[in-house]
């Protein structure tokens, strides 16, 4: 208790008391545990710093975009949710017509949600929810930031939809969305979603058409016909702090068959993590990155873990569009990473 009370001190005097903060609090299933998580643990830290904050509780899904275009100038923006409370802030906030200079404004996370995808690449991970939350809380009120990347999908009528982590299409991504079905096997779900889901019919081809990174001199866009188990497109917001060469997305296109055991194994491991490319993976850097699907059949999108349904979308790369409240710990403990 004494060091959060000496942090505590230090912190108040970093922030002025005139510093407004707008909070936007998770809706769902899970709201009335996150709400109790975020009064209990998150919310005394931010006043106890002398921080104003404005907490908006949000009741339905869409809503936080709707807020966000309505949004007045403040000056630093919490979200405290999961995965789906923070794609529909970003992609409000970035539809807005002024979205340029507002997106200067620094933005925290704070884990509350089911799946909290960009929490790693931001503070310590533990499995006590309680040090957890207060971690990360910590890291806005000490005022480290990274700038993270973000991609823009955009299909051919609808507006575009924004991410952090990525986008995913294909075999693994449709087991992953039946695990929780499975729940009364215990460690078993994760396995017997991947062996069930293998009698299923494969997904129909696509084409991908691949800019490569932007150089001085323009290129001609590459097509890529593409059968495969599953396709992704990253960020590079897994380590934010990397060095790399030129800045792009991340492509990858599984191989087109897999053995029972194989897909069950790489299933697993992409579980836990999303993100992964197998050794046998073909991957690719890119500046954008054009899918044209079938009209029919072509099954849904995850988009930093929410689901779409899936049709013809260009995905470009907003490099270090967004900055995000950093534990100085974390980025150390990335940075050595590299290295």
């Amino acid at each position: 208790m004494a060091r959060v009370v000496r942090v505590l001190r230090t912190l108040r005097n970093h922030w002025k008391k005139s510093t407004v903060a707008v909070c936007a609090l998770s809706y769902g299933g899970h709201w009335l545990k996150a709400n109790n998580l975020f009064e209990k643990n998150a919310a005394p830290l931010l006043h106890l710093a002398g921080m104003q904050v404005k907490v908006v509780k949000t009741d339905y899904e869409g809503q936080a975009k709707k807020l966000m275009e309505l949004l007045e100038q403040t000056d630093l923006l919490i979200v405290a949710g999961g995965d789906g409370t923070l794609q529909e802030v970003i992609t409000g906030l970035l539809r807005r017509a002024d979205q340029a200079s507002f997106s200067t404004t620094p933005i925290g996370f704070i884990p509350l949600g089911s799946q909290n995808s960009l929490s790693q690449s931001l503070h310590f991970q533990f499995e006590n929810k309680v040090k957890h939350i207060t971690a990360a809380t910590l890291s806005i009120l000490k005022g480290e930031t990274v700038p993270l990347d973000v991609l823009q999908i955009k299909g051919e009528q609808d507006q575009p939809v924004f991410a952090l982590i990525g986008l995913r299409w294909g075999a693994f991504r449709d087991v992953a969305s039946t695990i929780s079905k499975y729940w009364y096997l215990g460690p078993l779900k994760t396995m017997a979603a991947h062996w069930f889901s293998t009698i299923k019919a494969r997904l129909p081809d696509c084409v991908c058409f691949v800019e490569p990174p932007k150089e001085e001199k323009p290129v001609p866009w590459e097509e890529l016909q593409v059968s495969t188990v599953e396709l992704s497109i990253n960020t590079h917001n897994k380590n934010p702090v990397a060095n790399r060469a030129e800045d792009s997305l991340q492509v990858c296109v599984e191989p087109e068959t897999m053995s029972v055991g194989e897909f069950i194994a790489v299933g697993k491991e992409k579980a836990r993590d999303p993100t992964l490319c197998t050794k046998r993976g073909h991957k690719l850097e890119a500046s954008a990155c054009l899918l044209t699907l079938p009209k029919e059949g072509a099954g849904f999108y995850n988009i930093d873990n929410e689901e779409y349904e899936a049709m013809p979308v260009e995905v470009t790369v907003l490099p270090r569009k967004l900055r995000f409240f950093c534990s100085a710990e974390r980025k150390e403990q990335l940075l050595s990473q590299v290295y």
